[in-house]
């Protein structure tokens, strides 16, 4: 996550983020206010409601939570309605690339793991809200909400 903050800092604006899903310990937390970032931590199992879900955020993290997700697509809506425009959902879980292996997958087997996905399912919900999508390695999804604008610039009227 605080690599994801390093890249996103602009060195000019501070950012305001989500750590959803789960608490970050404090050290780590440190170093992403040293860089004068916010993170604001949203664990279910700790607060099941929290001021931190009604607020807009500029990138929000999930890391190892969306297979814990009763109502994905329940979370999916929060998740977004949370996004600021051009903010970035950065989604750590693993995805099912092969149906035919499902019944050897390690990763069904744990109990707490109630979602699975494929990056079609992610293709999906990005192309509904417009969203662009990026895959990155080792289940890391990089989702980011349109700026909000419909504002294009036409190359072909513009005055010399």
């Amino acid at each position: 996550m605080l690599e994801l903050v390093e890249q996103c800092d602009d060195g000019h604006t501070p950012l305001l983020g989500l750590n959803f899903g789960r608490t970050l310990d404090n050290k780590t937390l440190s170093k992403i206010n040293k860089k004068g970032h916010q993170l604001n931590q949203y664990d279910p199992s700790i607060a099941p409601w929290s001021r931190s879900l009604k607020q807009e955020y500029d990138f929000i993290c999930c890391y190892r939570v969306f297979e814990h997700f009763r109502f994905p697509f329940k979370e999916w809506e929060l998740l977004t309605q949370m996004l600021k425009p051009s903010g970035w959902l950065a989604i750590c879980t693993p995805l099912l690339s092969d149906l035919d292996a499902f019944e050897k997958w390690h990763h069904k087997n744990n109990l707490t793991h109630v979602s699975f996905y494929q990056q079609a399912t992610f293709e999906f919900l990005a192309n509904k809200g417009a969203f662009k999508l990026l895959f990155a390695a080792n289940g890391l999804i990089l989702v980011q909400k349109p700026s909000g604008s419909d504002i294009t610039r036409d190359q072909t009227s513009v005055v010399a």
